[in-house]
């Protein structure tokens, strides 16, 4: 049995999760997404630089690396473009 001079309270049940929003999310505005893709592309061509210095001086690793994060980049700007 607890003590009643003790200010903590066990916790009995838990308290109901919040309600999910009435309304589907909106769409961001075209204008918005083709300037957060156009940043993808950027960082994507960036990316790709370094993937490309990287092998031609004979650092696979780092080339791997770079081209995969050249892929994912582009990859997340498209996915902004379709689906807002």
């Amino acid at each position: 049995m607890p003590d009643p001079a003790d200010p903590v309270v066990p916790i009995t049940s838990s308290p109901a999760p919040p309600s999910l929003p009435a309304e589907p999310p909106t769409r961001r505005p075209l204008l918005e997404r083709l300037g957060m893709a156009s940043i993808a592309a950027v960082m994507a061509a960036l990316f790709a630089v370094v993937a490309t210095a990287s092998w031609v001086g004979h650092e696979p690793f780092m080339a791997i690396m770079a081209g995969i994060g050249a892929l994912m980049t582009a990859w997340a700007g498209m996915i902004t473009i379709t689906r807002g």
